[in-house]
């Protein structure tokens, strides 16, 4: 790993309360206010609210659905936190766009993945409108998720490289040997085939200079 991404993972594992000081403090910007989704966008028909202070994704047509940044970023070290309440497929878009909507199955997009979901790979890398699975998570890694509590993930895109944590579980550390996404939205995602609930707080990102 490399050591701006060491530094950085070590201001990630601090508790929570000094780690939401952390976050006011060390270059951490929110990118949820907890209160209404301000600096996001709705793709899709599927249900995104404010719940608790928590975003609540829902799938109510079966559809995907995305909640996307109003801003794009490039490379970053992104922290927050989810909660599984049903089995089902999401997960967090980094450097990605909305490429156009089906009939059939709701919005396109394409970018990396960083897969949530309590059954499997969560921390994983995929590339959608791509390679699909680049990189899968160890074997430590697959059983660090916490299926129907709030979980910790951090990820760090610099350059061709990657990291995920969860629940201070190292799952991916990866270059892309063939990189085709720099920059683009950060997404939470609704899978299509319905039945997902899922919440996600706490979210900060600190943007790394070049």
């Amino acid at each position: 790993m490399r050591p701006l991404l060491v530094i950085l993972f070590g201001f990630l594992l601090l508790p929570a309360p000094c780690l939401a000081r952390a976050s006011g403090e060390q270059g951490w910007t929110p990118l949820f206010n907890g209160k209404d989704l301000s600096g996001w966008v709705k793709n899709g028909a599927e249900k995104w609210v404010v719940d608790d202070g928590a975003i609540l994704g829902e799938s109510t047509v079966g559809k995907y659905g995305y909640l996307t940044t109003e801003k794009t970023y490039s490379d970053f070290v992104l922290r927050l936190r989810f909660k599984c309440d049903t089995d089902g497929n999401s997960g967090v878009f980094l450097r990605s766009r909305i490429t156009g909507e089906s009939p059939a199955t709701g919005p396109d997009i394409e970018g990396m993945q960083v897969e949530i979901d309590p059954t499997r790979h969560t921390g994983g890398l995929y590339e959608s409108g791509g390679r699909g699975w680049v990189q899968l998570p160890t074997a430590d890694g697959e059983r660090a998720i916490k299926s129907r509590d709030w979980n910790e993930l951090e990820i760090a895109a610099e350059g061709r490289h990657y990291v995920t944590r969860l629940n201070s579980v190292q799952i991916v550390d990866w270059d892309d040997p063939a990189p085709r996404f720099t920059s683009g939205v950060i997404g939470l995602q609704l899978h299509t085939g319905g039945g997902v609930k899922i919440r996600f707080k706490d979210i900060y990102i600190m943007e790394l200079s070049k």
